[in-house]
Formats: C-alpha cells, structure tokens, sequence
C-alpha cells in the first residue's frame, strides 16, 4: 500500500470530522484552520452556507499587540476575539471543528480561548 502525504492524511480526518459536525443556525459551527504562519477561526451556519464571524491573526486590530502570529498565545488571542465578536452577534453556544487537526497546542489554545472569551462548547 501506498504511503498518504500530510496533506492527504489531513484531508482525510478533516472529512471524518466533518461526517459528524454540522452546524446550525441555533448552534453553528466553529471552524479553525491553521498554517505554518496564521491562526483563522470563523463561525459558519452550514444550513445557509454563511460565516458568521471570521478572526484571524492577520487582523489588524489583533496583528497590533501579538507578538508572533504563529504561536499559542496568538491562538489564544484569536479565540478571545472570536468569543467577543459571536457576543456582539448573540452567538453563545457552538460546535467545535478542528479541521483534521489534532485538538492539541494552537487548535487547543483557540478554543479555550473561545471558552474563556464566554462560548459554549
């Protein structure tokens, strides 16, 4: 058999994830993705298809007082923002897709970030 890359082997569980999560306009989903540089969460209602908020560390509002974008504490700054964006919105309780990632340091730190920030989860 054949060895999968990294990319494909992310994929994969990314769809395995999705299998299960969906969200909804009473409880939406709360989706991060993460590169080597940035941190980007946003909340989507799949029945329509809209995202609801986006955050990520290219914010200029956030880019201003982190200092690196590619580490935990600026994860955890964008799971804050996400939390007080979805407030200002009324979104209070979301489900959490971690995008096939392993929900383990920056995927982790974003979402207790969000937890700390007031959403449920």
């Amino acid at each position: 058999m054949a060895q999968r890359s990294r990319r494909e082997a992310l994929e994969r569980r990314h769809f395995r994830v999705r299998k299960k999560v969906s969200g909804t306009p009473e409880r939406p989903r709360l989706a991060v993705h993460r590169s080597l540089r940035h941190m980007y969460a946003q909340i989507i209602d799949d029945t329509k298809g809209h995202t609801l908020v986006f955050v990520s560390t290219l914010d200029p509002e956030l880019r201003g007082r982190l200092k690196g974008t590619g580490n935990k504490e600026a994860a955890r700054a964008v799971g804050l923002e996400l939390a007080r964006r979805a407030a200002e919105k009324g979104i209070q309780r979301v489900v959490f897709d971690r995008g096939g990632h392993l929900y383990h340091g920056r995927v982790a730190a974003v979402a207790e970030g969000a937890r700390e920030g007031g959403l449920e989860f």
